[in-house]
């Protein structure tokens, strides 16, 4: 793994064919029922820790104006809120998503509000950091990371917080997986 990639993220340099894929994944819902993220499968997807309280708040800019121009070409943006990292995501469920419809057009899925590191870590985050390819391996290490699932279910590439969803190399790597 290079410097930049580890410093940064992007996709993963192994192939696809020893990339075997996530699912079935399950998170709750908000109604506390199980989900398999499965039913993604044929989709590309986006899965990011969030917090409303973080200085990477701003994002959900970006990944709303994802959301909305590669939502028909098949990206679907999942927002997992954590409080895993200094407190900073303090709100119930209703809160966290009031704050995200008002403050930033947020019209993507947010599921409950789930440790994204620890004894207590969902099962979605427990896959995203040990079951992928190993250069896309480790503990999440703050709010805003970016998991990118292609459309048979397998992790293909890992951004850390500070990569700005909304700039253009990370979309252009966004765009090679929606487009092959």
């Amino acid at each position: 793994m290079s410097l930049k990639h580890s410093l940064f993220g992007g996709l993963t340099r192994e192939p696809s064919n020893s990339n075997p894929t996530l699912y079935p994944l399950y998170a709750n819902t908000r109604a506390g029922e199980p989900f398999d993220l499965s039913a993604y499968r044929g989709k590309v997807v986006l899965i990011v820790n969030t917090a409303s309280k973080c200085g990477f708040t701003k994002q959900y800019d970006a990944l709303e104006a994802l959301h909305q121009r590669y939502k028909n070409q098949g990206l679907v943006v999942l927002g997992f809120p954590s409080n895993d990292f200094m407190g900073q995501e303090p709100g119930s469920d209703s809160e966290i998503e009031s704050f995200c419809r008002v403050n930033h057009g947020v019209t993507f899925e947010l599921f409950p509000k789930a440790a994204v590191t620890g004894d207590e870590i969902q099962p979605v985050f427990e896959a995203l950091t040990t079951r992928g390819p190993r250069d896309l391996r480790g503990r999440v290490r703050w709010n805003f990371e970016k998991f990118l699932i292609d459309r048979e279910g397998r992790l293909v590439g890992r951004w850390r917080s500070w990569v700005n969803p909304g700039w253009k190399v990370f979309e252009r790597s966004l765009i090679k997986t929606i487009r092959p």
